[in-house]
């Protein structure tokens, strides 16, 4: 039996929501940031990290529960990454929706963490839509999770 683990933050419950769908669907818990630590990281088979984008980057909890890990503890670990992001189109100013499409998401900078420090990106990260800020979540949003969840679960 695999050993897989699902880590999000959340601010509004989105992400949240995104995380406990995803766990659901590869038959596992989602833990809240602040109450993941390192020992609940070895001997992983799978490993999911979820965070709202905020400023172009995961949470504070999300960076410093990785940036106190050791460079290598996460090799061999099959990791992906996803993250609850503002539909562009619905960004008034012409100006910030440059700036959010080029600044990027959550979902990559997390990947890339987990891939330095030696997990193996199952799949490119994921991002799932709010209609606004505090969301709620768009329609569909929770099934499209499960439904990467079960992608990831065949790249083990």
């Amino acid at each position: 039996m695999n050993k897989v683990f699902v880590i999000y933050d959340s601010f509004f419950g989105n992400t949240e929501k995104v995380a406990q769908s995803i766990a659901a669907a590869l038959n596992t818990q989602a833990v809240p940031v602040n109450q993941a630590d390192a020992g609940q990281l070895r001997d992983l088979d799978q490993l999911v990290v979820g965070s709202p984008t905020r400023g172009f980057h995961p949470t504070e909890g999300i960076s410093k529960l990785f940036s106190g890990l050791p460079k290598n503890h996460l090799t061999g670990v099959s990791v992906a990454a996803f993250d609850t992001r503002i539909v562009l189109e619905t960004i008034d100013s012409k100006a910030l929706r440059f700036l959010v499409d080029k600044g990027g998401y959550a979902a990559n900078t997390i990947a890339k963490i987990l891939e330095k420090m030696g997990g193996r990106l199952a799949a490119p990260g994921e991002g799932f839509f709010v209609t606004c800020e505090q969301g709620p979540l768009k329609d569909g949003e929770l099934e499209r999770a499960a439904e990467s969840a079960r992608k990831f679960q065949l790249l083990i």
